[in-house]
């Protein structure tokens, strides 16, 4: 494993936030899960217009302690299928917080908001 890649995995499991570079720089919530980033948008979940139309999107991660730059990379984007993925989505769905409804979570996302996978680069 190489150190981008380490610093990846270790930045990605320690922070539950992000940045990814879309229209602005945008801040966003994830959970990382078997060596890919997950990240739900749209319906009553956080707006990342255009995320979902990328290839590709360029992530950065921060320390979780003192807020620097831990690295900067680029991820091929491709958009979950929830019912196939439930493994994944379980994972994502521990990660949200404060949720109105998390007993029914799951369901409002396969209904109203899509699941994304952002696969680091090597």
């Amino acid at each position: 494993m190489s150190d981008k890649t380490a610093a990846i995995e270790e930045g990605a499991k320690k922070s539950g936030i992000l940045w990814l570079t879309l229209d602005r720089p945008r801040l966003a919530w994830h959970a990382w899960h078997d060596g890919a980033i997950y990240l739900v948008t749209g319906g009553e979940e956080q707006r990342l217009p255009g995320l979902d139309a990328l290839d590709r999107v360029r992530v950065t991660l921060r320390s979780k302690d003192n807020g620097a730059m831990l690295v900067h990379f680029d991820a091929a984007v491709s958009v979950v299928d929830q019912a196939a993925a439930s493994d994944a989505v379980a994972v994502l769905a521990k990660e949200r917080l404060n949720a109105r409804d998390s007993e029914h979570l799951t369901e409002r996302w396969a209904r109203d908001s899509t699941v994304l996978r952002l696969t680091p680069e090597r």
